[in-house]
């Protein structure tokens, strides 16, 4: 049986969830986020995943290069966060997990019932549209617990804010 999520219930601020990374399509999702969570009076969650480093446990060397992956992606969502207050005048929830982005991803919506909206960015690249994309757009579709909404990195801001 499927459990109906919180979001969904009168009385509750739906959330959505905007994963942030280093790609350049991400300030595009993230603008779509901010502008739809104005619209519909939503909040927004800014999600970073950082992947684990390899196990170098000697001379504290994982350590170190796990914290400045950290920092990193601290960096990132800062940015993003910027554009949100500057976009929506909303105050973004930041989130910074470690693991496979896909797995790190569906653990925050299971945790948290009020994101009711997974906003990711299709790249535009050669390499496709990126492996999250992928996933979704395939055999996950049918199954993943919310909505997804992608989000080409080619729109122009105008395209978006109409959109959103």
């Amino acid at each position: 049986m499927v459990k109906r999520r919180r979001s969904y219930e009168t009385g509750h601020r739906p959330k959505f969830l905007a994963v942030v990374d280093d790609s350049p399509e991400c300030a595009k999702a993230v603008r779509f986020a901010a502008r739809r969570c104005a619209r519909l009076g939503a909040s927004i969650v800014l999600l970073g995943v950082v992947t684990p480093p390899p196990d170098e446990t000697w001379l504290g060397v994982g350590d170190m290069v796990q914290a400045d992956a950290e920092a990193e992606a601290e960096e990132l969502i800062d940015v993003a966060a910027a554009a949100v207050r500057s976009l929506a005048g909303l105050e973004p929830e930041k989130v910074v997990r470690t693991g496979i982005k896909a797995d790190e991803m569906v653990k925050l919506i299971e945790a948290d019932e009020d994101i009711s909206l997974l906003v990711l960015a299709a790249g535009i690249g050669r390499d496709g549209p990126g492996p999250l994309v992928s996933a979704l757009a395939g055999k996950g579709a049918g199954s993943f617990p919310i909505p997804v909404a992608i989000v080409p990195g080619h729109l122009a801001d105008e395209e978006i804010d109409a959109l959103a």
